[in-house]
């Protein structure tokens, strides 16, 4: 066959942010599943099927392997020849181009060879995200892999995989004599040193934690606990098909693959609800489209390895009920306190002092910085405004300050101990988030509000984000469970006005307070109240992906 086990190719990590090459003519997004036939309907390409649709991606369903099963087991399984294997591929290739491969039951270590081929010839022509979904047995105990079959993945598709997704059985089996059989973290760990850009290890088959459901993932922008409350039913058949092609259509739908992650879990507990009984045994999951439009759904991210379940049982109901009365408003974000005492004479009541750390600070620093926000403090209590003192949370609290604002990285950077800390404080916590895996994160720390930026391009900050737009700040609103605060951009009233209609709490102004606010905040407030009065924006439903090529 002439395959080698070094793709041909490593540079298509670039793929889940490029919007190239996804589509036939007419802009459908493909997505290609070489995977078996479930003769009960129930897994393989038949589940593919649901998850794809669910997407609103186009599906060709390449089987690999025929099986004769129903609800309650496997009797036979048949893979097809090599060269119809490769012909089916071969029919696909010139007209239905792939923007994502997606694999399941292969039926064997001479057809993964066939599929490695074909991923490297796809590659010579542009990007396309492989994700493994490493079938090796059936939930009724039919072992689909011997260990040939297992060579060949750790050889042939692992190192040329976007996103491998085994469960923690197969992880095992797939990291061999090194697996580190009770540390789910490090069995990602040794899956990704074996090549695979970014790992998921579900946990959907083995309970992690009581009452959860728990996949450890591992992408080059974030590593972590994906939690959401374990759905109780008996009809689970499909589960991991359904999540490997959420997570090829997100991709090729152009997320990065933490928040391809996040979708494929959001996509596979919805399925796990619509689940059915269809035969004796456990019925099939239903993927089905509106998954992203449940605040319910959206998972939980951890900072670390150490899952804090007692954070997250106070937001089990997330979406389930009115998200806090405390009303953010406009909301003016300044660099000293004088700043900060021109704001609140101007009317304003929510102000953050964020005052950056230079890059050599002298030894008069730190005595300056805490008589700044005693300052400001002493201004807003006299004004009857909120103060947010951005990252310094220590000299915040020393000061008596009641909310402090920090970004994701200072708060990864606090590392465990320190985010126990900051927690015990009692400091309200406001949280940036520029991607849906830091929505998924900010969640997992009670924040009292979420930031959601840059709504518009911002000179503000240099950073990779694209412009989060008006449609996804209002699915932000509508899924976060807390308050949401628009920032970047919002540089003239109609665009408060508009930021307004879409449900955020807070509206933040930067630059656009300019050197006197009291002549600059009427007209600001006056615009805020005019979108609290328009008719709502509609959230879309999914949000667009943020992060360029």
């Amino acid at each position: 066959m002439n395959v080698t086990s070094k793709p041909a190719s490593m540079d298509f990590l670039s793929f889940p942010c490029r919007r190239e090459l996804r589509g036939n003519d007419e802009g459908k997004v493909i997505v290609w599943s070489i995977a078996g036939n479930d003769s009960a309907g129930g897994a393989g390409l038949s589940a593919d099927a649901r998850a794809a649709a669910a997407f609103g991606v186009h599906l060709c369903p390449v089987a690999a392997a025929v099986t004769a099963q129903n609800s309650r087991a496997v009797t036979q399984v048949q893979p097809v020849t090599p060269d119809l294997l490769d012909a089916q591929l071969a029919a696909l290739a010139d007209d239905m181009p792939p923007a994502a491969v997606k694999t399941g039951l292969l039926g064997g270590a001479a057809n993964i060879a066939v599929v490695a081929r074909w991923i490297d010839r796809l590659r010579e022509r542009g990007p396309v995200a492989l994700v493994v979904d490493p079938v090796l047995g059936a939930s009724t105990g039919a072992a689909f892999a011997d260990a040939a079959a297992l060579r060949a993945y750790r050889d042939l598709l692992l190192p040329r995989a976007t996103l491998v997704t085994p469960n923690v059985r197969e992880a095992r089996a797939l990291a061999g004599e090194a697996a580190a059989p009770d540390d789910v973290p490090a069995l990602a760990r040794q899956l990704k040193a074996s090549g695979a850009q970014s790992v998921a290890v579900t946990g959907g088959d083995e309970p992690l934690a009581p009452g959860w459901s728990l996949d450890w993932i591992t992408t080059p922008h974030a590593s972590g606990w994906l939690a959401l409350p374990r759905v109780a039913t008996p009809h689970t058949h499909g589960t991991g098909c359904t999540f490997a092609t959420s997570a090829a259509a997100a991709l090729a739908l152009g997320y990065p693959p933490a928040d391809v992650l996040a979708l494929a879990k959001m996509a596979t507990t919805h399925a796990l609800h619509g689940g059915y009984a269809a035969g004796q045994g456990a019925g099939p999951v239903a993927a089905q489209a509106g998954f992203a439009a449940r605040p319910d759904l959206l998972p939980f991210m951890s900072w670390d390895e150490n899952f804090n379940s007692d954070s997250c049982l106070s937001r089990k109901n997330m979406g389930k009920r009115p998200i806090s009365s405390s009303e953010i408003g406009l909301y003016a974000i300044v660099d000293s306190a004088e700043r900060v005492r021109q704001a609140v004479a101007a009317g304003a009541r929510t102000v953050q002092l964020r005052i950056k750390t230079p890059a050599a600070p002298d030894a008069a620093w730190p005595a300056l910085l805490r008589q700044s926000i005693a300052q400001a403090l002493a201004a807003c209590n006299a004004a009857g405004a909120a103060l947010i003192v951005n990252d310094h949370w220590r000299l915040a609290l020393e000061a008596g300050a009641s909310t402090v604002h920090l970004g994701q990285e200072d708060l990864l950077a606090l590392g465990q101990a320190g985010r126990a800390e900051l927690a015990a404080s009692g400091l309200r916590l406001g949280i940036s988030s520029h991607s849906l895996w830091e929505l998924c994160r900010a969640r997992a720390l009670r924040p009292w509000y979420v930031a959601c930026g840059p709504v518009w391009p911002t000179l503000t900050k240099d950073m990779p984000w694209l412009p989060q737009g008006l449609d996804n700040l209002a699915w932000w609103a509508r899924m976060a469970g807390v308050p949401v605060a628009a920032i970047g951009g919002i540089l003239e009233p109609d665009q408060l006005t508009q930021a307004a209609r879409t449900g955020a709490s807070g509206v933040c102004v930067v630059r656009g307070l300019g050197a006197d606010p009291a002549q600059t905040l009427p007209r600001w407030q006056a615009a805020l109240a005019e979108g609290r009065a328009a008719p709502p924006l509609p959230a879309p439903e999914l949000p667009h992906p943020v992060l360029a090529g």
